[in-house]
């Protein structure tokens, strides 16, 4: 009789051990294929058992329980199913990456595992090819701590001190995966220990006077997908990548939310939608069969970045030094102009930051509905375009 259960941390601490020369399997009901083995010595470890299309079964051990947690032994055990449902043998893919390893094999291994959860793939493909391929064909064991540091350092002297420390980012990162929760190989990581250069903070945001500049200039912006892309990410403080890939199944129109599954800090979250967001989503809503709220033409058939749209935009409101995220910070920074806590920002904002986390468990989403339309009010009356009157009847 299998013994299927839901792997949760109460439950496996309260397994009992098996008797001696005897292991236990239990089987996660949340997962396909995903185990827990238990020895008589009480060592605990994750494994996905499948069957592979025209072959014998396959055992592939995750990791040791509690050093590997059961969220990352489902996230591996998802990333092998998804391998066996493309016809490939996670088995022998792991077999083969236990042998001494080269930069370049770490990099595609990284990019395989991550294409799942990494919205913005190019980015890691560019840094890698820009700094570090020309050690692709460096054995693991070959790359050294000093090595690292000196590259670190020239990259901070040749293409900026911001730049060198994602390079050095994305080393420490690839190196720490492979090692820690991979285990597909067992040497140091040459990252380790290396401090990145200081980087200054970045603060910008709309003042009051650049707000009807900017309004006016986004008002006359002709392409209409990025004009409403543009009020969009100013007026809901949503992260960019959230705001390009936005689907209509996830709006409720009703109770004016936005429900974003994944967002950057790995959480789920709830967008509060301001009177004048709802309005711009719906004459948006054209069709209901359309997917994505800001279409695109490219892969992913969504808008992309909108470099050119963008500077069109800066350009006509004369504003340099001006990013689409820092309508982000210009949405936070208006609702503590309007009086709201460093709890209702963050909440609203989806900032992970464990001091509030207790904080924000307790707020539901009014507070931070009243404050998002509040700071929406007083930009758009900044702006000249709504008056003192408006504003106030709305509070």
């Amino acid at each position: 009789m299998e013994n299927k259960i839901n792997f949760t941390k109460a439950i496996i601490d309260t397994l009992p051990i098996p008797d001696s020369g005897k292991r236990d399997t239990y089987h996660d009901i949340k997962t396909t294929g995903l185990q827990l083995r238990i020895t008589s010595n009480g060592v605990k470890t994750f494994s996905v058992f499948r069957r592979i299309k025209g072959g014998n079964p396959e055992r592939v051990t995750l990791g040791r329980y509690p050093g590997m947690t059961i969220e990352q032994a489902r996230k591996s055990a998802a990333e092998i199913n998804l391998h066996i449902i493309a016809g490939k043998n996670p088995a022998d893919r792991l077999r083969e990456a236990k042998r001494e390893m080269t930069l370049g094999d770490l990099f595609q291994e990284y990019m395989e595992r991550r294409a799942a959860f990494n919205r913005r793939p190019d980015k890691p493909k560019a840094t890698y090819r820009l700094y570090l391929s020309d050690w692709s064909n460096r054995k693991l064991s070959s790359i050294r701590h000093e090595e690292v540091d000196r590259l670190h350092k020239k990259i901070g002297r040749n293409n900026g001190q911001v730049t060198a420390n994602i390079v050095l980012k994305l080393l420490h990162v690839m190196f720490n995966k492979a090692i820690n929760e991979w285990r597909i190989w067992k040497g140091e990581n040459p990252a380790h220990g290396i401090a990145k250069f200081p980087e200054q903070s970045r603060d910008r945001f709309l003042q009051s006077d650049e707000l009807p500049r900017f309004f006016q200039a986004v008002a006359q912006e002709e392409n209409e997908t990025i004009r409403d892309y543009v009020l969009m990410s100013l007026l809901t403080g949503a992260r960019r990548s959230n705001v390009l890939a936005m689907r209509w199944q996830d709006i409720n129109f009703e109770r004016a939310e936005w429900r974003i599954e994944e967002t950057k800090n790995g959480t789920p979250q709830t967008v509060a939608l301001s009177p004048e967001v709802i309005e711009i989503l719906q004459n948006r809503k054209q069709s209901d069969n359309a997917i994505f709220a800001f279409p695109g033409t490219g892969k992913s058939g969504h808008l992309e970045e909108p470099k050119k749209g963008w500077q069109r935009i800066l350009d006509r409101a004369g504003i340099g030094d001006l990013r689409i995220h820092d309508l982000r910070r210009t949405l936070g920074s208006w609702q503590a102009k309007t009086g709201a806590s460093l709890a209702i920002i963050g909440k609203s904002l989806n900032h992970k930051n464990q001091n509030t986390t207790a904080i924000y468990a307790r707020l539901d989403l009014d507070p931070v509905r009243d404050s998002v339309n509040k700071a929406t009010s007083a930009m758009l009356q900044a702006a000249g375009i709504k008056s003192k009157e408006e504003k106030n009847s709305q509070c």
